[in-house]
């Protein structure tokens, strides 16, 4: 007993240091890549020596989960891949895959079985790391993390991963397209997912999706049921950005604007015909947020405008710290700004007329929306991925 638990700690600064080194420095073109300006080169690697490369790095994940406030079929399970990125045991899966379990086990390429701790996860974007203890005398694979932000439209991709089980399996397809926003919300402007047709099964959540460099350039996350192989992948070059700050506070600290809502657009103030500002359009103010405590109003009219539902009745924040938000490039460089402790001020637009709020950004809690349905974890909002495979 005593020897495993040596096992977890020995390492664990060592592993910090050197995994959190790995990421920061991890370059900004591929391998064989020209100078900047110029195209990179691609690659070519055959599809079956991507596999070979990759397939050793990828485990099966497999949790159980218990759900006290439940009368009845309180025990559940749930399966996915991880991809090892580091010798010292760290594992790379998605959030709904580890957090809020009880037990997790993770199956290597070679067949052995062995405990996980979870280190820190971020249901928001959807990232988690693991840690396995490293059996005595083994190097386990790694794999190598490529540039998501070279990633072009019909590039040749594959995903490796354990879809319903099916360890080790390989589907193949394209980059079908980049910086897709599944919702609009300030948060998820943070979060561009890179969409591809490579089949993405249930199963296959965790695993990486890899270009023909062998280098991983997403981890799988999420596909659309009632289509046919839209799926979506987290840009590895997010993860680099967020797994330190797994690895130091088990989250990331993210400040609490506390509302959300589109941007408004020409096209809706002409439809709508109210007056309306361009900016954010608030549609939620988040219970207990800082933004309610202050006064800002949501939505309370539903519109239906080209299939597109709003709801408006609400605010429109026309500028946070003065910079004006007509655009989404502007609110994620707002965004990016804000710490927690910061006070921020808001512009806001109500009923014709323009007036300032001003409140202190605390620590964004996680909020019930942030959470896949059935997630026993502590009550403290976002992205609710209704399709994670």
């Amino acid at each position: 007993m005593s020897m495993a638990r040596d096992r977890w700690r020995r390492p664990r600064a060592a592993g910090l240091v050197l995994l959190v080194g790995m990421l920061a420095s991890c370059g900004t073109l591929r391998s064989g890549a020209a100078a900047e300006g110029s195209k990179p080169t691609p690659c070519a690697m055959e599809i079956p020596d991507i596999f070979d490369q990759v397939s050793p790095a990828v485990v099966f994940i497999s949790a159980t989960a218990i759900n006290p406030y439940k009368p009845s079929d309180r025990v559940s399970h749930s399966v996915g891949s991880g991809v090892i990125v580091d010798q010292s045991g760290f594992i790379l899966t998605n959030s709904h895959v580890a957090y809020g379990k009880q037990a997790i086990r993770v199956t290597l390429d070679d067949g052995r079985v062995l405990p996980a701790r979870l280190v820190g996860a971020d249901p928001i974007f959807d990232l988690a790391v693991l840690r396995i203890p490293v059996p005595e005398s083994v190097d386990l694979p790694t794999a190598t993390l490529g540039d998501s932000d070279a990633v072009r439209v019909g590039e040749d991709v594959v995903a490796i991963g354990n879809p319903l089980g099916l360890d080790q399996t390989l589907t193949r397809g394209v980059i079908s397209g980049i910086n897709r926003l599944l919702s609009d919300t300030p948060l998820s402007l943070l979060e561009p997912l890179i969409q591809t047709d490579t089949p993405i099964n249930p199963g296959n959540s965790g695993g990486p999706l890899i270009n023909r460099c062998g280098e991983v350039i997403g981890i799988n996350t999420a596909a659309i049921v009632d289509a046919q192989n839209i799926g979506f992948a987290i840009p590895i070059n997010l993860a680099k950005a967020i797994v330190p700050s797994l690895l130091t506070h088990g989250r990331v600290i993210r400040p609490w604007i506390g509302f959300h809502g589109p941007l408004v657009g020409e096209t809706l103030r002409e439809v709508v015909r109210l007056p309306l500002a361009d900016g954010l359009l608030v549609e939620v103010v988040e219970p207990g947020s800082p933004a309610e405590k202050a006064g800002l109003r949501g939505g309370r009219l539903e519109v239906v405008v080209a299939g597109r539902e709003f709801l408006l009745g609400g605010d429109v924040v026309t500028e946070i710290n003065g910079t004006t938000l007509a655009s989404s490039e502007r609110v994620i460089q707002v965004m990016k700004a804000l710490k927690v402790g910061d006070t921020v001020r808001l512009t806001v637009f109500r009923d014709g007329d323009h007036r300032e709020m001003t409140y202190v950004l605390p620590e964004r809690p996680l909020l019930p929306g942030d959470l896949p349905e059935g997630t026993v974890a502590p009550i403290g909002g976002g992205l609710r991925r209704l399709f994670r495979r």
